[in-house]
């Protein structure tokens, strides 16, 4: 008799780096909470800088949002295996250090290493790289990061949503980089066809 269980945990693993917008992390925290999916956060000390700058959230209030949280340091940690099951790993914001390290495999702390785990063991890597312009180098690193399985989703606005709010904008894109784990979150909005066209 075949006990393998076939559908992972309702678990996640996010990852928030010292990149500006700090604010996605935070409402990624606050969507799996609405969804009910177990949160697993490792948090850079550059994005707690970033936190303190951009925000009136203390570190206090950050990993309140998260169900698990584990230190940067601790590579003995759950998310540091492989045999761990989740349904993979968002960082939100991804700096370009981060992203770098991650493309090498020459990881230096746990954010870093959660990442290659779930590299390795082929489930979803979701990169909310936070940078612009880029140059050849990160392009080549993004191309690179697509080859080995990641998901590269530059926070992006969708203004065909008609947002009303920088809340609005940040929301769309979590939402949208949620729906790359199946995760269907209510403040997403979806596109439902043009409306009032004119004709060709």
């Amino acid at each position: 008799m075949n006990t393998a269980i076939r559908n992972p945990p309702q678990r996640l693993v996010v990852g928030i780096s010292g990149a500006s917008g700090v604010t996605y992390g935070v409402r990624v925290l606050d969507a799996l909470r609405e969804l009910g999916v177990e949160s697993h956060l490792v948090v850079t000390r550059a994005a707690l800088l970033t936190l303190s700058q951009e925000t009136d959230l203390t570190p206090d209030d950050l990993t309140g949002r998260a169900d698990v949280v584990h230190k940067l340091a601790d590579v003995g940690a759950t998310i540091a295996s492989g045999s761990f099951r989740t349904l993979g790993m968002i960082i939100a914001p991804c700096s370009v250090r981060t992203m770098s390290e991650i493309a090498t495999g020459v990881t230096s702390n746990l954010l870093t290493r959660a990442a290659d785990v779930v590299l390795k063991e082929r489930r979803p890597l979701v990169l909310m790289v936070r940078e612009t312009p880029f140059h050849l180098g990160h392009l080549r690193t993004m191309t690179a990061l697509t080859e080995m399985g990641a998901i590269i989703a530059p926070p992006l606005p969708a203004f065909y949503a008609r947002p009303k709010s920088i809340e609005d904008i940040v929301d769309q894109s979590v939402g949208r980089a949620l729906d790359l784990f199946g995760l269907d979150w209510s403040a997403v909005r979806r596109w439902d066809g043009l409306k009032g066209a004119p004709e060709a």
